[in-house]
């Protein structure tokens, strides 16, 4: 099978990696970027648009009310973040960092925020702020590993990500992130490898058996790629998943690889 793919293959996936609590997400590329999960996700972007448009518009109800509120600052800029509203996610929970300045969760969902709208400095500055070098939690090291791997700077990630695994070496999303970082550098032996043994893990999820399928799919082996989507998804899920994977393939022209080492 082939193991890697020109820069330009990824750069899509690239675009859909959020630094979640869980994992990078790679997953439902082709069906919605907005099921990745993170601190303070409320899972909105899984409900009907009736219903998400609903939800949101209660959780911004609730937050005019008492803006000052902890939990409302999370689920609304949360909800904010499923809806696409970056922009507005960031100033919703930088209004909530400057009321609970040392609070990590608070500073952690910021920089969570400030990464998905591509401000990857101000990321690491707010990340930074929430890492207590005496006592990291496995957490924010993670996410300041998924920050990196967004910026780019997959190989600085990738001591963060061993930093976190020393804390919390039974944490499925330490695991996948750091097969998410090798995906971005199209080293898809080592990602399937990590991600493999993420699955069977404490804590893997539906998302990060997703991410395993994709990467399986991008190696030519559509067959298994296909029966590790079906395990998770409808069979329309599955098919998008599919014809994303073939699209990536069919940009670069790399069929007659994939024929002659598949």
């Amino acid at each position: 099978m082939f193991s890697r793919l020109f820069q330009s293959d990824l750069k899509p996936l690239r675009a859909l990696l959020l630094a979640g609590a869980a994992s990078l997400a790679l997953s439902a590329c082709a069906t919605s970027p907005m099921t990745t999960g993170s601190i303070g996700d409320t899972g909105a972007s899984a409900m009907p648009a009736n219903k998400q448009a609903a939800a949101l518009a209660k959780l911004e109800q609730h937050y005019k009310k008492n803006p000052g509120d902890r939990s409302t600052i999370f689920y609304y800029a949360s909800a904010l973040r499923a809806n696409g509203q970056s922009a507005q996610a960031v100033a919703v929970l930088e209004n909530g960092v400057m009321k609970f300045k040392n609070d990590r969760e608070m500073l952690v969902a910021f920089a969570k925020a400030l990464s998905a709208s591509g401000q990857f400095d101000r990321a690491l500055n707010v990340i930074d702020r929430a890492i207590d070098p005496a006592t990291p939690g496995w957490n924010e090291l993670m996410v300041k590993g998924a920050i990196l791997d967004q910026s780019g700077r997959n190989k600085e990630a990738r001591t963060f990500y061993a930093q976190a695994q020393k804390i919390a070496p039974d944490q499925a999303g330490i695991r996948a992130n750091l097969g998410l970082s090798y995906a971005m550098t199209n080293e898809l032996d080592k990602a399937e490898k990590e991600l493999r043994a993420a699955v069977s893990m404490r804590g893997a999820n539906s998302q990060i058996r997703q991410n395993l399928a994709l990467i399986v799919g991008l190696q030519g082996r559509f067959d298994e790629s296909r029966t590790l989507f079906a395990a998770e998804l409808p069979a329309d899920g599955v098919e998008a998943n599919m014809a994303y994977i073939r699209s990536l393939l069919t940009q670069q022209n790399r069929w007659d690889l994939v024929k002659k080492q598949g």
